[in-house]
C-alpha cells in the first residue's frame, strides 16, 4: 500500500486537509472556505477565522478519509501547519493534529507554511529542476529565493511592508470588489487599459520588494479621478505590480543563472503574471514552473507533501505556532 501523508492547514481563512504520496500525488483533498464569510468585513476577521476552524476541521479531515477510504493508523504521518500565519487559527490546526496524533498513534509534524508554498509546484507531477529561483507571492508574502535543493533554500529578497497579494485586496477593497481581491483585479485589468503611470516601487533597488507606496498611490488617485473607469485603475495597478515582480526576477536569473523559475503562492494564480513569467522564462531559455491552479493558493497537498521533506531529513520542529518563520528554516 502507498505510504501516504495528512496534510492539515489552517495559516488563515480556509480549513484545507489532504493526503498526500511521497511523489505528490494527491489521494483525496477537501477545503473548508470562508470566503464568504470574511467577504462582509472585506478582509480576515482573525477571531471569526479561527472559530470557523475550530467547527470545520474535524468534518473536513473525516470527509478526506472517509473519500479516501484510508484509515488512520495507515498513515505515515500528518502535517501540520505551525507558521507563520493568525496565532488563533494556526493553534486550532496543531492542537488537533496533536490530539489526532496520539489517538492514532502516528507521529505529527509541524511544517512552515513557507516551504508548503515551495512545494506546491510539485503537486500530481515533478516539474522543479535545480537550482531554481524561487518567487513567492501571496496575500501574506513577496519573497525571492535561491534553491539549490527541496531542502537547500537562500533568501535573496523581500517585502520592506505589504506583500503584493495584500496590496491587491487592498485595491480591491478601494474599488469596492470585495474580498478576496486578487482574482477580481485581474478580471477586470483584463478589460482595461493601463495607462495611469503609477509607481513602480524599488524598480532598480537591489532584490527587495515595496508595494505600499503603489497601494497608496492608487488611493490618492481614485480620491483625485473618480470617474477614471475601474477597468483602467485595475489594468494600471496589475502593469505596475508585474513589472516589478519580473523585473526583480530577471535580475536575480542574470545574475545568478538558473534552470527553473518557480512561482508559488496565491497570486501565482494570476493569468498575467503567468503569460508575463512565460515569456520572460523563453526569452532567458529558462523552465517556467507553476502549481496547478488549485495548488496555487492554501492547500493542505502542498503541507502533506512538505513533511516527506520533514521526514527524509529527520527534523522535528516544536508542535507550536510561530508567527515569524523565514523561508530559510524548516
Amino acid at each position: 500500500m502507498t505510504e501516504l501523508v495528512l496534510g492539515i492547514e489552517t495559516s488563515c481563512d480556509d480549513t484545507a486537509v489532504a493526503l498526500v504520496s511521497r511523489d505528490g500525488q494527491v489521494v483525496a483533498s477537501a477545503v473548508a472556505s470562508q470566503t464568504e464569510i470574511h467577504n462582509r468585513y472585506g478582509g480576515v476577521y482573525p477571531e471569526v477565522a479561527s472559530r470557523a476552524h475550530v467547527d470545520k476541521i474535524l468534518p473536513t479531515v473525516r470527509m478526506v478519509l472517509e473519500d479516501s477510504g484510508v484509515r488512520p493508523q495507515d498513515l505515515r504521518a500528518i502535517g501540520v501547519t505551525r507558521g507563520p500565519g493568525l496565532i488563533g487559527s494556526l493553534m486550532v490546526g496543531l492542537d488537533t493534529a496533536t490530539g489526532l496524533g496520539q489517538g492514532w498513534g502516528v507521529p505529527v509534524v509541524g511544517v512552515n507554511h513557507l516551504r508548503g508554498h515551495l512545494r506546491s509546484a510539485d503537486l500530481e507531477e515533478k516539474r522543479v529542476d535545480y537550482p531554481a529561483l524561487i518567487l513567492l507571492v501571496s496575500g501574506g508574502h513577496t519573497l525571492l529565493a535561491r534553491m539549490s535543493s527541496p531542502g537547500e533554500i537562500k533568501l535573496i529578497g523581500t517585502t520592506k511592508d505589504d506583500s503584493v497579494g495584500e496590496a491587491y485586496d487592498k485595491v480591491a477593497r478601494m474599488l469596492g470588489l470585495g474580498y478576496p481581491g486578487g482574482p477580481v483585479i485581474d478580471r477586470m485589468a483584463k478589460t482595461g487599459t493601463p495607462s495611469i503611470p503609477f509607481p513602480r516601487p524599488m524598480l532598480h533597488d537591489g532584490l527587495d520588494f515595496s508595494f505600499s507606496g503603489l497601494k497608496s498611490a492608487v488611493s490618492r488617485y481614485l480620491a483625485a479621478n473618480p470617474q477614471t473607469p475601474h477597468e483602467d485603475v485595475a489594468a494600471s495597478f496589475v502593469a505596475a505590480c508585474l513589472e516589478v515582480l519580473l523585473a526583480k526576477c530577471r535580475t536575480a536569473l542574470t545574475d545568478s543563472p538558473a534552470q527553473s523559475l518557480v512561482i508559488v503562492g496565491g497570486v501565482a494564480a494570476s493569468p498575467q503574471l503567468r503569460a508575463e513569467a512565460a515569456a520572460l522564462c523563453e526569452d532567458l531559455g529558462v523552465e517556467l514552473c507553476l502549481p496547478p491552479l488549485k495548488w496555487s493558493t492554501d492547500n493542505g497537498a502542498m503541507i502533506g507533501l512538505a513533511t516527506w521533506d520533514y521526514l527524509a531529513a529527520g527534523f522535528t520542529a516544536p508542535l507550536r505556532p510561530q508567527t515569524s518563520l523565514t523561508i530559510e528554516q524548516y
